[in-house]
């Protein structure tokens, strides 16, 4: 699973033109995407991961701050440009695999407190930010040995 976090002092998801999902104050983006071997316990681990990491003015965390989170799901995290000009999204688990484990990270997120708001799985989405920093950390599940 890889996340990409990024500080924002706004933003929101458009989806056909209407909203549908917002950061109402200053909080994180979190463009969130999901391979095969990804499992409910790495997405429970990665919004901890999350929430508690301290990325905001003074070492603080998500959690210290009641920060909110706009979750948006984004399988090209998993894109493979290692040969030729086109990508290949093989890394990428497919939308049955990755939509419940999405979900799963974003309702970890609420169960923790967040104030969690989301774009549309699957979805043609334009997702609109001021990045706040710039302050943009990358995690990855395969970081962790598992």
């Amino acid at each position: 699973m890889r996340v990409v976090l990024q500080r924002a002092s706004s933003a929101r998801v458009l989806v056909e033109g209407r909203v549908s999902g917002e950061l109402g104050r200053p909080g994180l983006v979190a463009l969130v995407g999901i391979t095969h071997d990804d499992t409910e316990q790495i997405a429970r681990r990665m919004a901890e991961k999350t929430w508690s990491l301290r990325i905001f003015e003074g070492e603080l965390s998500a959690s210290d701050l009641a920060a909110p989170i706009l979750v948006v799901s984004q399988f090209t995290l998993y894109a493979n440009t290692r040969k030729g000009r086109r990508p290949s999204w093989s890394a990428a688990a497919p939308g049955a695999a990755s939509e419940p484990l999405v979900a799963a990270y974003a309702s970890t997120l609420t169960g923790l407190g967040a104030e969690v708001s989301s774009g549309v799985f699957g979805a043609h989405m334009q997702v609109e930010l001021v990045n706040d920093g710039p302050v943009t950390i990358i995690l990855d599940s395969a970081d962790w040995g598992r």
